[in-house]
């Protein structure tokens, strides 16, 4: 056994550095000292260190079981680089052939291997299981140790099976590691690994170099993203996005603007994926642009920011892909943008799993839209998420407290909450208390005579959102718990009870509104950049236009075309044509009078343009359009048209919808026909004719329920084709 003196000695001998981090040495000498430990520590804190220095210095072989591909390779050339043994460390998984293996095995009985990563689905293996019997084990260390947990945002069923196939191999010393876990997720870890009585080394989850910021994400997003990355020149970024489709389209539209990106993920060859990501790491590439395969234990300290295209399924997974941002303690930029349609995206994603499985998920979710949506200081939510409390009032470090909301005193709703809880037992969520203070008789109310209750509609006047935003900012501040193992059901704590007998008063910051984010509509503050005076005086034109031809104002340009109009002040037709939604027959129609009233407005107010603000597009997309195009002429059905396209309707309509508002006439009469009875027709078109705005939330309260959005949509397209181009 070696003190302390000796493994700050080994440190500098194999690693080069002079000190431990944080708890590093602790952790450390309790697993030399043959114990079980449990280590939470944030991306960035060196939890790598903790299992391969021990690994150098502990006789036999120590295996990693880690789940991604790209974690092992990224971990085994730097441990190579710290070791002139060529075989020091080793990976063994899905992408070696047979010779590969072969040489891995040698290396390991040879006693030239001390450190071996293996996926956890080649820990199944049998053959794998009978090899790692004759190897004599100097540990076992499971990294991103979450991923045991049905709680935990990346779980994965193999590492159920951890502890029993450890036990067969041979019991000896197991450090679990993790930089993700609630104290619900810490603790099934450790029940599972069967090492309860294990060290627990937890730093705190607080990464004050971060800043964090959830922006609305409207139409024009990928020029949004655009903007931002060259706003970071020569900076080394991340881009998550959900979806394999999102990453390849992102990342050929950033180099097409001249920002050197590469996709990454699962469905790429190793080969090419490996390539991608050394050529990210050697700063051949400044931006990668993946989905959550890539980035786990990645070690690059230098990523200046980390863009969200898509809300990630659980703060977990947020916290992690935010936390590869200034490793190195320098800047770390946190870009989420968040609209709530995506939440429906993915909770059809879950659509099929077990019916736990689903309700965890869920709940996860409801989490991370709480967040996006709360105007609570970011730092002080996320930590206490993972179970720890952040003492000051404003972080100076995210978009929250750089732009801090009016507080209202909410004391009157927070105690109807606390007593509409206790009512009902505390056995139901919050929506459902909710629905109960707002006097909801739904179905299920009824059903539980909740509607005769004293407390049912104590809140009648007040409002779903704000409702919300109390029951929230009332759980971080304690008086109300979510039961996560009770799949959130309402918990009343000792100081909630306190708070109804007492007169404190309850400050709150009413949440954001992202509802906006699911129309065509440009809400109030959705730009930055958006100049207001040009803006109004744009919608003024507009309006002059529409009256001259006797039609809708959004016949003309839509809101998000005079809003990117008033960003990038486009001064000539040829300009104008790369406004989003603007089209070369619609610059032309009715362009003119409004590039010169931007001229002027430029002239006279003496702005600088912007240079970087023309995005352009990616050929792909105008093939895909022209197929569109020549698939409505042949009258193919639509429902066929985006299947042989790989869209779904919901993209298909999209994409008609923006043909149409960039100038193209298109007939899709053939189709409506066959959907839409000719009454509905005539009434939603009609609609159309009288109504000052096109958006969808004002068509759905004004035509009522018997109207689809589908049904809307087609309407919508139609009178604007007849209209408009």
């Amino acid at each position: 056994m070696i003190d302390k003196k000796t493994l700050t000695a080994e440190l500098k001998r194999h690693f080069g550095f002079d000190t431990f981090k944080g708890y590093q040495e602790d952790i450390i000498m309790n697993l030399l000292e043959e114990k079980d430990g449990f280590v939470l520590m944030p991306t960035g804190g060196g939890k790598s260190l903790c299992y391969q220095l021990p690994s150098l210095i502990m006789e036999g072989t120590a295996v990693v079981i880690s789940p991604l591909i790209a974690l092992m390779k990224n971990q085994v050339d730097a441990m190579r680089n710290y070791s002139e043994v060529e075989g020091i460390a080793h990976f063994l998984n899905s992408s070696l052939n047979r010779q590969a293996i072969d040489q891995v095995k040698n290396d390991i009985l040879e006693g030239k291997t001390r450190l071996l990563y293996v996926a956890p689905e080649s820990l199944t293996k049998e053959e794998n299981i009978e090899f790692l019997k004759k190897v004599k084990v100097s540990f076992y260390a499971i990294d991103e140790a979450h991923c045991i947990s049905e709680w935990g945002h990346d779980f994965r069923p193999e590492y159920r099976k951890l502890r029993d196939i450890i036990d067969g191999i041979g019991k000896r010393p197991i450090i679990a590691l993790t930089a993700t876990a609630t104290p619900k997720v810490q603790h099934d870890i450790m029940k599972n690994l069967k090492i309860t009585d294990a060290t627990v080394f937890k730093l705190s989850f607080n990464r004050p170099n971060l800043y964090y910021e959830v922006r609305p994400k409207l139409a024009d997003v990928d020029k949004d993203i655009i903007r931002y990355v060259k706003s970071m020149p020569g900076k080394s970024g991340i881009i998550y996005c959900l979806s394999r489709k999102k990453v390849e389209e992102l990342a050929e539209t950033l180099r097409v603007n001249d920002i050197k990106a590469l996709a990454y993920h699962a469905g790429m060859d190793s080969q090419t994926r490996s390539e991608n990501q050394d050529k990210f790491l050697n700063e051949e590439v400044d931006v990668i642009v993946a989905t959550i395969a890539f980035g786990m234990g990645i070690d690059k300290p230098d990523v200046r920011f980390v863009i969200h295209y898509d809300i990630p399924k659980s703060l977990e997974g947020y916290y992690q892909e935010t936390g590869r941002a200034g490793r190195d303690g320098g800047e770390g930029k946190c870009i989420t943008f968040y609209a709530k349609k995506d939440l429906n995206k993915l909770q059809k994603f879950m659509q099929g799993k077990p019916v736990q499985e689903q309700e965890i998920g869920k709940q996860l979710l409801q989490e991370t839209a709480t967040y996006a949506e709360s105007s609570v200081c970011r730092r002080k939510s996320l930590l206490h998420y993972f179970g720890e409390e952040y003492a000051e009032d404003n972080c100076g470090c995210c978009d929250n407290c750089l732009h801090p909301r009016k507080k209202i005193e909410a004391r009157e709703e927070l105690c109807a909450a606390i007593e509409t809880t206790l009512a009902l037992k505390e056995k139901f969520k919050a929506d459902y208390v909710i629905e109960v203070m707002l006097g909801k008789q739904t179905t299920i109310v009824k059903s539980f005579k909740h509607n005769l209750l004293e407390e049912f509609g104590c809140m009648q006047e007040r409002d779903e959102r704000f409702l919300g935003a109390v029951i929230n900012q009332a759980i971080i501040a304690g008086y109300i718990n979510r039961d996560i193992e009770n799949y959130g059901l309402l918990k009343i704590t000792p100081m909630g009870h306190k708070f109804l007998e007492s007169k404190e008063p309850f400050m709150i910051v009413e949440d954001r509104d992202f509802s906006h984010t699911d129309e065509q509509d440009v809400p109030d503050g959705a730009s930055s950049v958006l100049d207001p005076e040009l803006f109004a005086i744009l919608k003024g034109l507009r309006k002059d236009t529409a009256n001259k031809i006797g039609k809708p104002p959004y016949i003309i340009f839509q809101d998000p075309a005079i809003a990117a109009m008033s960003t990038s002040y486009p001064v000539t037709l040829e300009e104008l044509q790369n406004i989003p939604g603007v089209g070369a027959s619609k610059a032309k129609r009715f362009g003119q009078p409004f590039v010169e009233a931007i001229k002027n407005y430029v002239e006279e107010n003496e702005i600088t343009r912007p240079e970087d603000l023309r995005v352009k597009t990616v050929p792909n997309k105008s093939k895909r359009k022209i197929a569109l195009i020549q698939g409505i002429d042949r009258k193919i059905e639509l429902d066929s048209l985006a299947q042989s396209q790989g869209l779904t309707f919901d993209e298909l309509l999209k994409e008609i919808e923006a043909i149409v508002y960039s100038g193209t006439k298109i007939n899709i009469d053939y189709y409506i026909n066959e959907v839409i009875d000719e009454e509905h027709q005539d009434e939603i078109y009609e609609y159309f004719e009288t109504s000052d705005t096109d958006a969808m939330a004002q068509a759905r309260e004004e035509l009522g329920p018997e109207f689809t959005d589908e049904e809307l949509r087609l309407m919508r397209i139609k009178f604007y084709s007849e209209n408009a181009n």
